[in-house]
């Protein structure tokens, strides 16, 4: 009977702990054009209000819709983004059908403050070009961490 209780207190504290978890994707469109747009999957989780997430996000996209970038961001400059409380991860990306379309960057607050990136140009060095690139990636350990995605900065 103990053994059950205590079982049953620890999966109260660690789902407690899970639910806790949040997480916000701020967008700030400086262009005076496009509509900023997240997406993980499927899905149109944001097109440009603040999206806030219980719990982990993981494998989302964000890119400024000028009109010319695919569901995906096709043809547009990205930013990859995963906040996960123990590591989270972002990134630009022109790797193609992605390619520089405005001026993109982010950074996170809340813990990490200050680490981010920035792609103002083609061929910027902070960008992934090609899949290999895996040190062009901005990580955080930090629990509970957000990001700013900025355009046209």
């Amino acid at each position: 009977m103990f053994s059950i209780l205590k079982s049953t207190a620890l999966l109260v504290v660690t789902l407690g702990y899970a639910l806790a978890e949040t997480h916000t994707v701020h967008f700030t469109n400086l262009c005076k054009f496009g509509t900023p747009t997240l997406i993980q999957g499927p899905n149109v989780l944001s097109t440009g209000g603040d999206y806030t997430r219980q719990g982990p996000l993981l494998g989302a996209i964000a890119y400024l819709q000028t009109g010319g970038c695919g569901f995906n961001g096709e043809g547009c400059t990205l930013v990859e983004l995963s906040l996960n409380n123990g590591f989270s991860s972002a990134d630009i990306s022109l790797i193609p059908p992605h390619a520089f379309s405005v001026t993109s960057g982010f950074g996170y607050y809340n813990g990490c403050d200050g680490a981010g990136a920035d792609c103002k140009e083609p061929g910027c060095p902070q960008a992934f070009e090609n899949p290999n690139e895996t040190g062009k990636q901005v990580g955080c350990p930090a629990a509970n961490v957000n990001i700013a995605v900025t355009f046209c900065d």
